[in-house]
């Protein structure tokens, strides 16, 4: 029998000792079946996955250890819902995960019977997500998920299994390349937000009936498509389609944040009464809400409200509002290592000739106030640290600043969030690549995000064209209301080469627009920036 490049005969025991008695699941270079241990007359469940060319200093003895070192660890941090890992083998070219008999079916095999409702499918992607968040805080990726590592059980638990399998392939992609995220086709490592493309692709397939890029037979033709082909809109999503869009951005720092995503999933399940264990789990629903409109308002989004965790706004004030596409989401501030943050507000206004050294070419922001007295800038650096980023980057910071969140992703592309407790203000300093050549007019492709976004999305004058430090850049303002407080973004993007940009986001009380001190930090900000080598 044949399943996918899997072959089994259940009248021969893989390496002597585990039957396949029942095949339950295939996808492309994986296959699931009900089996047995003979040597110790237990049922398990053998999940058999293609073994791809690997890197020349992995052997399969150490992607053995490597997945039974990870799922153990992360089952620790979530028992019961991830698959207990009893062996793991290697037979004629395929990898075998015995685990435990897993009470559930493959979510492939559930797709099999047609698309999910999106209350049914956001259900599962919370039970997904539970999983994901546990191995992210570990530090943890899963890296390799796909339908036939998603056991749904008949309560709605969610299972998952197959930690550790990725690392060891050239491609970083050991089996479902139609689940792969653009950054793991063109081959870099995975992490974190490749597993958020990947629920994002789960989510797709429960709603569509398929995956977001179909699977084209050679797994480099189709590792090309996921790479180069923007993944079609969902017509079956309804209000699961914000979530899914927002996971499935090309560019893995502007994908969702996951208390974020919770918050969306949560609100469709908790919004149906007739959902199967929706007075029980209702309590958990709003913690997750609550939790994620605190995490909004602490990164400078607008804070996550329940009327609109369904709409487009809700996903996109996550993840949209970039400078350069790449360029920071609202992600304004964190979680510090003392647990404080910046308290949420907005607005900067920036001085006539804000770098200081002529090097601005273009026009004022508007609202832009006189430049300090003479002796307010005798020492221009007064009350400022040098910082220098090892990402690659430097500059003068307020003292008692210091870096509160911090987030990257593959080929150099990084977010760094500095603020300091008490203070309202915080800077977003983000690198990304692939970047167009016309600042203002990534600019303009985002303002319509933008007023999904913000409440009240006003923007103050137009997208100048600035010349920065030399460099070809573009400043927006916009104001926009946040619980009833309004709120004023400078935000500065611009080239620096080869693909590569910065930007610089300013965020800071609107009542300060005017203020003098206020305007001095932008202005030492903006004159002391430097990229340096990473």
């Amino acid at each position: 029998m044949t399943m996918d490049h899997v072959q089994v005969c259940t009248r021969e025991l893989i390496t002597g000792r585990y039957r396949a008695l029942k095949a339950v699941h295939d996808e492309h270079g994986r296959s699931v079946w009900i089996g047995e241990d003979e040597a110790f007359g237990r049922p398990v469940t053998l999940t058999g996955s293609r073994i791809a060319p690997v890197q020349p200093e992995v052997t399969v003895r150490r992607t053995v250890a490597r997945i039974l070192r990870e799922s153990e660890a992360i089952e620790l941090l979530c028992p019961g819902r991830v698959a207990t890992v009893l062996d793991v083998v290697e037979d004629s070219g395929v990898l075998w995960t015995v685990t435990e008999r897993i009470d559930g079916t493959p979510l492939g095999a559930v797709l099999a019977h047609g698309p999910l409702n999106y209350v049914r499918a956001a259900r599962i992607g919370l039970g997904i997500l539970d999983v994901l968040e546990a191995a992210h805080r570990r530090g943890a990726t899963h890296g390799d998920l796909s339908p036939g590592q998603v056991f749904v059980q008949e309560g709605g638990t969610v299972v998952v299994t197959g930690f550790g399998l990725i690392g060891a392939s050239v491609t970083q992609r050991v089996t479902a390349p139609s689940y792969a995220s653009p950054e793991q086709a063109r081959g870099s490592s995975a992490g974190p937000a490749t597993d958020q493309w990947a629920l994002g692709a789960l989510l797709y397939a429960m709603v569509e009936g398929r995956p977001p890029v179909r699977d084209r037979g050679p797994v480099e033709s189709t590792l090309r498509a996921v790479d180069r082909l923007p993944p079609r809109s969902p017509v079956n999503a309804g209000p699961l389609a914000p979530a899914i869009t927002g996971l499935l951005r090309r560019d893995a720092l502007e994908r969702v944040p996951e208390p974020v995503v919770r918050a969306s999933l949560t609100r469709i399940v908790s919004a149906d009464p007739d959902e199967s264990g929706h007075e029980t789990l209702m309590p958990r629903f709003l913690d997750a809400w609550q939790f994620a409109h605190r995490v909004c308002r602490a990164w400078g989004r607008p804070a996550v409200r329940r009327s609109v965790l369904v709409g487009a706004g809700l996903v996109v004030a996550s993840s949209s509002v970039a400078v350069l596409v790449a360029a920071g989401r609202s992600d304004n501030g964190g979680t510090s290592a003392t647990g404080t943050v910046p308290s949420r507000s907005a607005a900067p206004s920036t001085p006539a000739d804000p770098t200081g050294d002529g090097t601005d070419r273009g026009a004022p922001p508007s609202g832009a106030v006189p430049s300090p007295s003479a002796s307010a800038t005798q020492d221009p650096n007064a009350g400022f640290g040098r910082h220098v980023a090892p990402e690659g980057f430097s500059l003068y910071l307020p003292q008692g600043w210091e870096r509160i969140r911090t987030e990257s992703a593959p080929e150099d592309t990084y977010r760094v969030t500095f603020g300091a407790s008490g203070d309202p203000r915080t800077l977003t300093v983000t690198a990304g690549v692939h970047l167009g050549g016309d600042p203002v007019a990534i600019w303009r492709a985002l303002e319509p995000s933008l007023k999904g976004a913000y409440a009240d999305y006003a923007r103050v004058g137009d997208i100048v064209p600035v010349t920065y430090q030399g460099y070809k850049g573009a400043d927006i303002e916009w104001l926009s209301t946040v619980d009833g407080v309004r709120a004023h973004t400078f935000g500065r993007g611009f080239l620096v080469g080869a693909g590569r940009g910065f930007s610089l986001r300013w965020t800071a009380p609107g009542a300060d627009a005017g203020n003098t001190t206020d305007q001095l930090a932008l202005k030492v900000i903006l004159r002391t920036f430097r990229p340096t080598p990473s």
